[in-house]
């Protein structure tokens, strides 16, 4: 039952100097409402929250709180209204630990001397009532991603927060801990307090939300009662063109495996975080996509295939020879490349620019260099990336552009065009799609296949289900760090997989 009216933004825009990143947005938000956000990356979502949370101040329009018009200028305003955020990339602080995160900066705990255990009852009260299963004690560098997410959601309601904003928060949680996520936020809504939820699942969309605004290019297309649309009107509104299901061709290796792993072992104790005699092969020419709820393994298969950790025992060859030495650049040397899990820690160096992350690899290549990489050719590196920009359609501004300005799906495609354009033999690609709106997960499918039918052979290492179902030509199932079973990506049998990948 919705009360009243918590939050209504009034023609609201923002504009970084010509270019409008949100124009005259109008938004309410009842209480007791998961109202979601959706549009592709570029619409403007993270700028309407972020002014939202007094990180920005609008170029023209009005902000009320119940009824009451507010300027929030800063985060800490934003706070003290009862407006809390959970980023897409959290922002704990990892040398501390959850208790100390939580209270970090909180009015209680000035001066000295802080009631610590009067602070953690109220913390273990709130945590019990929202059920936000958390270790107060542990360090937050050794708790996982979905734990992580509950000290942030819980930091925001010790806090006060009526109004929670919750950006991309499934983006890196597996199936479980979203259903999990889910119970929490019906928890919340049904105390009265509000959700602004942004997300590109639309399965999660028509599931979790009562009303949803679409967002085009920084402009409110339409808010629609979740009750009265589908998730294909959704997807046709949010993109502006109709959109066709796709279907790759699945295709059989054509070649000698590019890699085979044998009886692999990495910490093999460890089920969520360790390899326990892994066997699998990546045959020139096909796309195998690992699936399995993530942390049972995934990363570290990720790392040992791309010379990151070397495995404790068995052995893995690379285009028929065995490898002795496990080193990142050995890796490289043999042409492997890779789209890692985390773009902005792995991928990027986000001071740099668009145009030098983009020939990163290659800056001792003749082309882009003379005297082994001491003088760069600075117009051949220009000329290049520009083609890139334009191949890879990268929306920035210019080159010179900082990598970290630029939105989630346009840093992905700066990480594609450094990593794809080198002709690899072994592409080891880790959630290329995480937090990507439908037209750049499109992108990111079709280049692989691409990749795919130039005869590179493709290790694909996705949560998302349906990705896997999509693209992959054989399916390999991972849990607690074991291989379950192979399956053909022809017709595969779903109840199967399913299966595997609860561990039966």
């Amino acid at each position: 039952m919705y009360l009243s009216e918590l939050l209504r933004m009034e023609h609201v825009s923002k504009r970084f100097g010509d270019f409008y990143a949100n124009r005259d947005i109008n938004l309410s938000v009842r209480r007791g409402e998961v109202h979601t956000l959706l549009g592709e990356n570029g619409a403007g979502k993270s700028t309407l929250m972020n002014v939202l949370i007094g990180l920005y101040q609008p170029t023209e329009g009005s902000i009320y709180l119940n009824g009451q018009k507010v300027q929030i200028d800063s985060p800490a305003q934003a706070v003290r209204l009862g407006i809390g955020m959970v980023h897409q990339h959290f922002m704990l602080v990892e040398a501390m630990t959850v208790f100390e995160n939580i209270i970090l900066g909180d009015r209680n705990t000035k001066g000295v001397f802080i009631d610590r255990e009067a602070r953690k009852r109220e913390i273990l009260e709130l945590s019990e009532r929202y059920g936000l299963d958390v270790e107060l004690d542990k360090p937050v560098t050794e708790i996982a991603v979905g734990a992580q997410q509950r000290v942030e959601i819980l930091k925001a309601l010790y806090r006060g927060a009526e109004l929670l904003i919750l950006d991309e928060p499934s983006a890196a949680l597996t199936d479980i801990e979203v259903e999990g996520l889910f119970k929490i936020m019906n928890k919340l809504t049904e105390e009265g307090k509000s959700i602004i939820f942004i997300s590109h699942k639309m399965r999660e969309v028509m599931r979790i939300s009562d009303r949803i605004t679409i967002l085009r290019a920084g402009e409110v297309i339409t808010t629609l009662e979740r009750a009265g649309t589908d998730g294909q009107e959704l997807a046709n509104l949010m993109i502006g063109r109709e959109l066709t299901p796709s279907h790759y061709e699945k295709a059989e290796a054509s070649g000698d495996p590019v890699i085979a792993l044998r009886h692999v072992d990495y910490q093999k104790t460890s089920k969520h975080n360790g390899l326990n005699g892994v066997s699998l092969t990546v045959g020139r020419g096909e796309i195998v996509g690992i699936a399995g709820v993530d942390g049972n393994g995934q990363s570290q298969l990720a790392q040992v295939v791309t010379g990151v950790l070397t495995p404790d025992s068995g052995e893995v060859d690379m285009k028929g020879t065995r490898v002795a030495k496990f080193t990142p650049n050995g890796f490289i040397l043999e042409n492997v490349s890779h789209i890692p899990e985390d773009r902005n820690k792995m991928g990027l160096i986000g001071d740099m620019s668009v145009k030098d992350n983009i020939v990163l690899k290659s800056t001792e290549a003749p082309k882009f260099s003379q005297a082994g990489g001491l003088r760069l050719k600075k117009k051949e590196i220009r000329e290049y990336a520009e083609q890139m920009r334009e191949k890879y359609d990268i929306r920035c501004t210019s080159i010179e552009q900082q990598s970290r300005s630029l939105s989630g799906g346009n840093q992905q495609k700066v990480i594609l065009a450094r990593e794809l354009e080198s002709d690899p033999d072994l592409l080891v690609a880790v959630h290329p799609t995480r937090g990507l709106d439908i037209g750049a997960t499109r992108f990111v499918h079709d280049t692989m296949v691409e990749a795919r039918d130039k005869g590179c052979g493709v290790l694909l290492i996705s949560a998302d289900f349906d990705e896997i179902l999509e693209v992959s030509d054989r399916i390999i199932v991972m849990f607690e760090g074991q291989v379950m079973g192979v399956f053909s990506g022809k017709n595969p049998p779903i109840e199967e997989i399913s299966l595997a990948m609860a561990g039966k």
